[in-house]
């Protein structure tokens, strides 16, 4: 029987539980609401429902479990220290928790770090040595590749991006108003919408009518994205300064909405970072495209665990 691993990609909004090979091909497939708010408990109870259901998908044998996840985190001992995106998740020591309940060898990683991975193994980053990923997705988080390898950082801390201050003032998101998480993620561009215009969307406005409205050609949706574009572009610009990659990937909103910011923050990058900086670096979707997560979600495994099995010439 072929050895799969069972990745779990536990987002803000939604959480899916894949069954993977070794190369990052993926067999089965089940997806839930996370709903944060309802407690970490009762979360796990559907989780381990999944799971098991996963274990008895007949396509092969389950050989290590393998979460990708927001952070702050500690990576290796699997604890969550209340990411922004999953409130109240306070000391939950994951991967304790699943190692025991399953009896089977489970790695944790940050969602950025996991989305790099991924796409070093088999998307965009193949072939290079320094490349940014950004999650861009509910929340907003980089995962780094550095000389080949990935960087974590001292307390597993870097590529939490979206923390930084990047404006005095703008929508409330990661602990504070003018985070770039507060313009760049799909959470902090709905409620920079509200702020910018207020009771035209009302306080449910969801990123995909936003961006119909863009589409259709509504000004007051324009002037929300050129906004949002102007400080994407000045996190571009940092990371190219600070970190000299060759490529940044975009996840989620770069993948599904690029159309609506991207050329706006390249022009701004171009205009803050050095030169330098920005002739070498590369601004691509992830490769990977809509199944950067579920790939994602099995590349603790293959990191720690040393779990990835290429395939010749793929």
């Amino acid at each position: 029987m072929e050895d799969l691993i069972l990745g779990i990609d536990i987002g803000g909004t939604k959480t899916a539980v894949v069954a993977g090979s070794r190369q990052g091909h993926i067999k089965w497939k089940k997806k839930f609401p996370t709903l944060p708010e309802r407690g970490f408990d009762t979360f796990f109870n559907e989780l381990i429902t999944a799971i098991e259901e996963g274990l008895n998908d007949g396509f092969g044998r389950t050989v290590a479990l393998s979460v990708s996840v927001g952070g702050p985190l500690d990576v290796f001992l699997g604890i969550l220290y209340s990411p922004p995106n999953l409130k109240g998740w306070q000391d939950i020591h994951l991967k304790e928790l699943l190692s025991k309940r399953f009896s089977l060898p489970t790695y944790v990683e940050h969602d950025g770090n996991a989305g790099a991975l991924a796409e070093l193994y088999l998307g965009a980053g193949r072939g290079f040595q320094n490349i940014v990923f950004l999650t861009m997705g509910t929340g907003f988080g980089a995962g780094i590749i550095a000389n080949g390898e990935l960087y974590r950082g001292t307390s597993f801390t870097a590529g939490e991006i979206g923390h930084v201050r990047i404006a005095e003032d703008g929508p409330l998101c990661y602990g504070k108003r003018g985070s770039l998480e507060g313009f760049a993620s799909g959470t902090g561009i709905a409620l920079l919408a509200e702020m910018m215009f207020p009771g035209k969307w009302g306080s449910a406005v969801s990123l995909a009518s936003l961006y119909e409205d863009w589409r259709a050609g509504s000004n007051e949706a324009r002037e929300v994205f050129d906004r949002a574009a102007f400080y994407i572009g000045r996190g571009f610009a940092m990371i190219a300064d600070i970190l000299n990659p060759e490529r940044i990937i975009l996840g989620g909103l770069g993948i599904r909405i690029a159309d609506a910011f991207l050329d706006k923050a390249c022009e701004v990058m171009a205009s803050e970072a050095l030169p330098e900086s920005v002739r070498v670096c590369e601004i691509v979707p992830a490769k990977l495209g809509e199944r950067i997560g579920d790939v994602a979600s099995l590349c603790a495994a293959f990191d720690q665990g040393n779990l990835f099995l290429e395939t010749v010439n793929e």
